[in-house]
Formats: C-alpha cells, structure tokens, sequence
C-alpha cells in the first residue's frame, strides 16, 4: 500500500512540476528509487507520464490562445522568441523539461499550432531522457 501512495505522489508532483506551477519532481522520484528500488521501471514511467501529461496541459494552454496573428498585429509583430521555435519546431520540445523555459516552450508549441502528436512524443522523449538520467544515477 505504501508503495502505491508513493507511486501516486511521484505522478502528482511529476504531472504539477510540468505545468505553470511551481514545483519539482526530481527529489520524489529519487525518493522512491530509494525506499524501493523494485519500483525502477514503473517509477520512470509514471513520472514520465505524469510529467508529460502536465506539459500537454501547457500546450492545451497555448492552443486556447488566440491565433498567432491576432496576437502578433496587438503585439506590433515582435516575435523574435517565437521564431526561434517556429524555425526549430516540435524538436525543441526535448527541452521541455527544462526549469523555467520547458513550460514557455509547450505553452509556444500549442499556440503555433504544432501537431498535438508530434508535441506529445517529443514532449515524451525528453522527459523520458531526463527521468532516466536520474534513475541511472540513483542506481
């Protein structure tokens, strides 16, 4: 049973760390790798899920947004940021994991109108490469 709520409060923080929300979810993952070692795999899949069902919950955030013209003529057509993502894509979206400008990057994602598929498997992988960057180490 212990080990149930463990697992349920590594996805909790994993899904909220990823949303506009501050918080991590590093410590509670390394946290349940310690007390049970058995749960490895499992533990990196649920905080990879978690984590990037909390990132499509910003890219959910970006698609509500007005669309990208309406905003660019109010804001006087200053992109330069926007551009940067626009020219490399879903891919950049490996750095969505990234403290501070992982969420802007989903949030940015979603109002371009990135593909919700392709956001999702990048979102995925790179939260999926950090987690397991920090499972290893634990072990």
């Amino acid at each position: 049973m212990e080990e149930q709520s463990s697992l349920l409060a590594l996805f909790t923080s994993s899904f909220l760390a990823a949303t506009l929300l501050p918080g991590g979810s590093e410590a509670v993952l390394v946290g349940v790798l310690l007390a049970y070692p058995d749960l490895h795999w499992q533990a990196l899949i649920l905080a990879t899920i978690g984590n990037t069902l909390g990132g499509m919950s910003s890219y959910l955030i970006g698609r509500l947004l007005p669309d990208e013209k309406t905003v660019l003529k109010k804001a006087g057509g200053n992109a330069r940021g926007l551009e940067w993502v626009r020219q490399h894509g879903a891919p950049i979206l490996l750095l969505s994991w990234v403290p501070l400008i992982g969420d802007l990057l989903c949030v940015a994602a979603g109002w371009l109108r990135t593909h919700w598929l392709w956001a999702l498997l990048f979102i995925a992988a790179g939260k999926f490469a950090r987690y397991w960057v920090i499972a290893a180490a634990v072990n």
